[in-house]
């Protein structure tokens, strides 16, 4: 597999299509440290109205997010900073939902910025040789609501740069056509067919304490 490199041209605000606002904002985060704490304090987006897929703009306007919407504002606050804006797609069992990482490299070692509402899906610190290295490390906590480890396979890195900022970071529409694209890369597997069966299901003391998120879901109104 290739590997892509670790540095680049850092973006410039015309070429992003920001606002200044925009751009200062994200131009503070000058470490994948402050990137993460960024992204972790926006609320997550519990889609009330329907699916979304939120570009960088529409998450700093509406100051909301889920795991690709933070992504992507995670990958081009790295990328103002000189890091190629890369993302993986973490691919699951039909009983889940697929996750995007933000991706960086420090002295060779892979690390990952992840928007996510529970503690574990979050953060890595880049001591990762290797992509898969990467994935396997979120496998153990990547659970459907029934406890099943339900990760699968993990895919290539994607360069957003190969993506016109217009479709990712200022679009105001869903950037559906880019979630497609990232679920379309090839991945690679990390558990045989054969072995899905008989992985460990979460017991009661770990659902309990996988249920503790930052953000809850708002309770409705009664009618």
């Amino acid at each position: 597999m290739k590997i892509p490199g670790t540095a680049c041209a850092p973006a410039r605000r015309a070429a992003l299509g920001l606002a200044r606002g925009e751009f200062a904002r994200l131009a503070r985060l000058s470490t994948p440290q402050r990137i993460q704490a960024f992204v972790s304090a926006i609320p997550i987006n519990h889609e009330p109205d329907g699916a979304t897929v939120l570009s960088v703009r529409e998450v700093l306007r509406q100051r909301r997010a889920h795991c690709i919407e933070g992504a992507f504002v995670a990958a081009c606050a790295l990328w103002i900073h000189g890091w190629p804006p890369l993302v993986m797609h973490l691919d699951c069992a039909a009983s889940d939902d697929p996750h995007v990482l933000a991706l960086f490299r420090a002295h060779g070692r892979w690390g990952a910025i992840s928007k996510g509402n529970g503690a574990a899906l979050r953060f890595r610190d880049p001591i990762y040789r290797t992509l898969r290295e990467l994935a396997l490390s979120y496998f153990h906590e990547y659970c459907d609501r029934a406890g099943r480890r339900t990760l699968r396979a993990y895919s290539r890195a994607f360069d957003l740069r190969s993506v016109d900022p217009q479709r990712w970071v200022t679009r105001a529409d869903a950037c559906a056509d880019v979630d497609a694209r990232l679920a379309a890369l090839r991945h690679y597997p990390l558990v045989a067919p054969r072995d899905a069966t008989r992985l460990w299901r979460r017991d009661a003391f770990e659902r309990r304490a996988a249920a503790v998120v930052q953000f809850p879901a708002p309770s409705r109104a009664w009618s």
